[in-house]
């Protein structure tokens, strides 16, 4: 998939306000108040935005701050790094490669085998679920 361009009026129609304010304009949700911090579902975890696939619910942890925690992306080429010089502190960015979505940060204080704790807004991923078809039931 080749990159997303669209146009702020056009992500404005697309998102809600809290999406766009988020994914657009780097926001932060609060902590524990996202749809995904705690939950336990299995599947995949695509970008709101473009619908990409970023994280796996396998690699999704509990780190206790709050936001979704994955210790690993799906693919090394589907999140994009920034510095973050913002808010008197330098933090490392996380950004959706397709489309250039605001995802979060990524910290070295993650667990084995990363190290890695990329710390994901809810806001800015829609889990997939992997629900079985009914039919695949019968023999």
């Amino acid at each position: 998939m080749g990159k997303v361009n669209k146009t702020d009026r056009e992500w404005q129609r697309e998102l809600s306000a809290e999406d766009y304010r988020i994914t657009r304009q780097k926001g932060t949700e609060a902590a524990f108040t996202g749809q995904y911090w705690n939950s336990k579902q299995k599947g995949i975890y695509v970008c709101k935005c473009c619908g990409a696939e970023l994280f796996s619910s396998e690699t999704k942890y509990d780190s206790g701050s709050g936001w979704p925690s994955f210790y690993k992306a799906i693919d090394n080429q589907a999140i994009d790094e920034h510095e973050d010089a913002s808010h008197a502190m330098v933090r490392t960015e996380i950004v959706c490669h397709d489309c250039d979505a605001h995802l979060g940060h990524v910290f070295e204080d993650g667990p084995q085998p990363t190290g890695l704790r990329y710390c994901v807004n809810s806001a800015s991923l829609q889990l997939i679920t992997q629900e079985k078809n009914d039919e695949e039931s019968y023999p």
